[in-house]
């Protein structure tokens, strides 16, 4: 089984037969539509300027590729503007302080753990801002507001995501490296890009996430450079997830090194 840090880790699925012996785990290895969201939730936050914004919180299955079974849950985070439709990356991060994006990340925590349903064998992803990690405080804080909300029984991995580009390599192993737990592990949410994968290859993170929602990968020729990607982040990581798959490429992406998807929806767009 592949971890990601100490204890913590993104199970690999298990076959038909070992479910039916144990329905305890079925709800989680249940066969879902495979982008279906399982619950979500939405709760409002004040930013010290005076925004107010509304954060929505999903979770999702998260797949084993070589098995196409859903072994873990992610939640998946949406940051917006009170009274519009302004996303956070439109807002600029640069507008929200380090405390702001702590206290989006402590209420995150604590509103997804409800949402995972964490049972003694299972792993769930939380995203965190990496200017959150990367400060001791932010750790802390994170790590208090864990054991606050009752210690959940699985291993909880948190997806570290935000400025990991302009962070040295030598800044983001030394953050896992304070950071990790038995039971509490670090995903690194990466941009679609080679050079960006390259550069984490001697930190000891356990897993790489890229969102694959700006790669384009449905056409032969595009997946060639897709494809490519996919090899060069495994060649730097043990474990490769990718969010905003095709369900129609997860075999091949499995071929080309992935571990995990969390996959798109293909319903037809309706304006």
């Amino acid at each position: 089984m592949s971890r990601i840090g100490g204890e913590a880790h993104l199970a690999q699925g298990s076959t038909d037969a070992e479910y039916a012996r144990d329905p305890l785990r079925a709800p989680l290895g249940e066969r879902r539509s495979y982008a279906a969201p399982y619950e979500s939730l939405t709760f409002t936050l004040l930013t010290r300027a005076r925004r107010e914004l509304t954060v929505t919180l999903a979770a999702q299955p998260v797949f084993d590729l070589s098995l196409s079974v859903p072994v873990s849950r992610r939640i998946r985070r949406t940051v917006r503007h009170r009274g519009g439709e302004t996303a956070l990356a439109a807002l600029g991060r640069r507008t929200l302080e380090p405390t702001d994006l702590k206290r989006i990340d402590l209420q995150t925590l604590s509103h997804g753990l409800d949402l995972l349903h964490l049972g003694s064998d299972d792993s769930g992803v939380l995203p965190a801002f990496w200017r959150t990690v990367a400060s001791s405080g932010g750790r802390f804080a994170l790590l208090c507001t864990e054991l606050q909300h009752g210690a959940a029984p699985g291993a909880l991995l948190v997806e570290v995501m935000g400025g990991l580009e302009q962070a040295p390599p030598e800044s983001i192993d030394e953050a896992i490296a304070h950071f990790e737990t038995s039971a509490l592990g670090v995903i690194l949410h990466i941009a679609p890009d080679a050079g960006a994968a390259r550069r984490l290859a001697d930190v000891r993170a356990r897993c790489l996430a890229i969102d694959f929602a700006g790669v384009a990968h449905e056409s032969p020729r595009e997946w060639l450079d897709a494809a490519a990607l996919i090899g060069v982040a495994r060649d730097a990581c043990p474990q490769v997830m990718l969010l905003n798959l095709r369900p129609d490429r997860g075999l091949a992406a499995q071929a080309a090194g992935a571990t995990h998807a969390v996959f798109a929806g293909m319903d037809a767009i309706t304006v």
